[in-house]
């Protein structure tokens, strides 16, 4: 007589892993940081296209601010800092700021 052996199965259950809430990002206009500056900035730290970072920079230019991008809140807070810094760096008042999406 010849006994098969199945194989151990283990159940896994999935657990739910809790996300960071999502924060949108917004650019603020100013009258002294140059155009091509903040657009750089956009396409260097948001990692946005050259047209898509353009847009963002006139209609921030226009109507006083514009959104940016969805991100999670640390990821948020960490391009924010970075593009802080580095207008800060160039001598310029470059502002971003986030609201919860």
């Amino acid at each position: 007589m010849k006994l098969s052996i199945l194989p151990e199965i283990e159940i896994i259950e999935e657990t739910e892993t809790e996300l960071e809430p999502l924060y949108r990002v917004i650019i603020h206009n100013d009258n002294v940081t140059p155009m091509d500056v903040v657009v750089e900035v956009l396409k260097v730290i948001f990692f946005l296209a050259n047209d898509r970072a353009a847009d963002i920079m006139l209609t921030a230019h226009i109507k006083g601010s514009a959104y940016v991008q969805t991100l999670s809140k640390s990821e948020a807070e960490n391009r924010i800092n970075k593009a802080h810094s580095v207008a800060r760096i160039e001598g310029y008042p470059l502002h971003f700021s986030m609201e919860p999406e």
